[in-house]
């Protein structure tokens, strides 16, 4: 796809142009400069908006009232305008002698406010000062400037500018090691994430029996020594009663015996 630019008349592929970030047309890109006002090489803009910021037009104040009366000329001949539709026009207030003395809307003036509406090719017929309000005349017909630009005919061939392609820059040693490195961290962060952290150690089997799954023991005694200490007062409370069961048997079998042998005694006397 080809297209034209709008400074030099180069027809050239539209990949080869570029656009204006102020005008939003295409360039090529010897017609493009950085943007003047803020410095930017990324902003290009075209010599027609640079020509703008750096040396703008001076436009007259009454600019909008010989615009409107050069497009009231194609299709009447009197023009009848109000102050109020004036202000709108030139998009200000008109100064305190236009309400008050009419002289300052004389034909013969030299003023600035008087060349807008001559060099439009209208003149003032009438003015009101009490309604406020005024009447142009047409007096000659100004031909318009078109701003067409008219087209040059293509006669050469086609010749693309020229443009060095960007070439692929190839990283550094130094950030190739340190994409290296921050992707071994990567996976040793990964396979160390499955290890207990520091500080923290995991329940063995025999504490997974003693404990539920939400209780956690409170310290090592209640771990560790605590399971022993009840096995051994357990042993302890066993043979307590073994031996107080064997002394009680012994003894009563021992008294049952020496009542015996009085109980003999004391017959045998008898």
């Amino acid at each position: 796809m080809k297209d034209e630019c709008g400074i030099c008349g180069r027809v050239m592929r539209t990949t080869y142009m570029r656009q204006c970030q102020r005008c939003k047309k295409l360039f090529c890109r010897d017609c493009m400069v950085p943007d003047v006002s803020t410095g930017d090489p990324t902003a290009m803009l075209c010599l027609h908006c640079a020509r703008r910021i750096v040396a703008p037009r001076t436009v007259s104040k009454y600019s909008g009232l010989e615009s409107h009366l050069k497009f009231r000329a194609a299709f009447t001949g009197i023009v009848k305008l109000s102050f109020a539709r004036i202000d709108g026009l030139i998009g200000s207030n008109l100064p305190m002698n236009a309400y008050r003395d009419p002289l300052w809307w004389s034909n013969t003036s030299t003023s600035e406010h008087t060349k807008a509406w001559l060099d439009a090719g209208w003149e003032v017929q009438e003015v009101n000062l009490k309604e406020g309000y005024v009447v142009f005349k047409k007096v000659r017909n100004v031909a318009a400037k078109s701003k067409r630009r008219r087209k040059t005919e293509i006669t050469q061939p086609f010749t693309p500018v020229p443009v060095h392609m960007p070439r692929s820059k190839v990283p550094s040693k130094t950030k190739a090691s340190k994409l290296y490195a921050r992707i071994k961290n990567l996976e040793r962060q990964r396979t160390m994430a499955r290890q207990p952290i520091r500080g923290f150690k995991p329940k063995s089997q025999y504490q997974k029996k003693l404990f539920r799954p939400d209780q956690k023991p409170s310290s090592r005694f209640s771990t560790y020594f605590l399971p022993a200490f009840l096995t051994v007062n357990s042993i302890c409370l066993v043979l307590k009663s073994a031996v107080h069961t064997v002394f009680y048997v012994g003894m009563r079998s021992l008294l049952q015996q020496n009542l015996l042998v009085a109980g003999l005694f004391g017959w045998a006397s008898n």
